[in-house]
């Protein structure tokens, strides 16, 4: 059987709903393809850090422009989908603290300080009190920090659930557990997709957003098979009172460890970066990783409810 589409999507995640979204508000007749159940993976899996100040690394700063106008245009973007679809995406401005734990740690921070500065960034140096006045709960191990103010973060969930409603509501057709196998091309161009199920859909253009998956198509030509692979990445959520969080600003510390507090009080733990393929399970190992390098920054997080454990597999590659 051949369904007709105009532009077909490959992957409901944040990538694959905010082309359609734009699509479908553009009058184009989009359907987002999703083998499951849209939004669960990556997407659901994220930590919703717009960090691209902070996260700047020596050898990209090739990336950095384009970074820089992505995080640039995220309030206007949060605001416009908030508007949208009626729900808050919990865009936050408190900004990120990256901290440190000992002499060497501080000698890192200096030099990163040095070296983001250079690149023309808006960072500033702190001592460990500097530190612990902005966030009275640090360890009292802190040495020194680099607090980044427009380095800012979203409620990835949240997010996705307003994309998912503007996408529906400006005509977008959303099709679950439709599982691509193939691209059908025709004249050197992609004419259509294959389904598990043997349907064949027809389309004018195939967007390819399905994350660490991208590559597993047949029919998509070797020279432009994306060099995706999933990255495992294990994370806990920790329940903190509402009223009375931890901490109000995202904290980064030592062996890349990240915490992000909710405006619903759950403070978001990750850290793990393990070449593991696609799976998906939790381990002691990622789970005593995480705890223990988070209480050593923020010890308070000791009596606090363990909420919710899950593995999200990001798409990356060598580049």
């Amino acid at each position: 059987a051949r369904v007709s589409a105009m532009i077909v999507i490959i992957g409901g995640g944040i990538c694959g709903f905010s082309i359609g979204w734009r699509l479908a508000q553009a009058g184009r007749e989009t359907v987002i393809l999703e083998r499951g159940e849209a939004g669960r993976q990556t997407t659901w899996a994220a930590a919703g850090m717009l960090a691209a100040r902070i996260e700047a690394e020596h050898g990209e700063e090739w990336q950095l422009p384009l970074m820089l106008q992505s995080r640039n245009q995220w309030p206007e973007f949060a605001a416009e989908l908030q508007a949208a679809s009626g729900i808050d995406v919990e865009y936050r401005t408190e900004g990120t603290i990256l901290v440190g734990l000992d002499c060497d740690d501080r000698e890192g921070l200096e030099h990163r300080h040095q070296y983001l500065t250079g690149l023309g960034l808006e960072l500033e140096m702190l001592s460990g009190h500097e530190a612990r006045q902005r966030e009275p709960h640090l360890s009292r191990t802190v040495t020194g920090a680099l607090s980044s103010p427009l380095d800012h973060q979203v409620e990835n969930r949240q997010v996705f659930l307003a994309l998912k409603k503007a996408f529906l509501e400006a005509g977008g057709i959303l099709r679950e557990g439709a599982e691509v196998t193939g691209i059908v091309t025709s004249a050197g161009r992609a004419a259509g997709v294959t389904l598990d199920d043997g349907e064949e859909i027809a389309a004018e253009a195939v967007v390819m957003a399905a994350g660490a998956w991208s590559r597993n198509f047949d029919g998509l030509p070797d020279a432009v098979r994306p060099p995706v692979r999933p990255l495992k990445g294990q994370m806990i959520a920790l329940q903190m009172p509402p009223d009375a969080p931890l901490v109000e600003h995202v904290i980064w510390g030592p062996r890349i460890i990240y915490m992000v507090p909710r405006n619903d009080g759950r403070l978001v733990i990750g850290t793990t970066v393990e070449e593991m393929g696609f799976d998906t399970q939790l381990t002691a190992g990622g789970m005593l990783h995480l705890l223990r390098y988070a209480y050593e920054i923020l010890p308070g997080i000791y009596d606090l409810p363990l909420v919710e454990s899950w593995v999200g597999l990001r798409p990356t590659s060598r580049d």
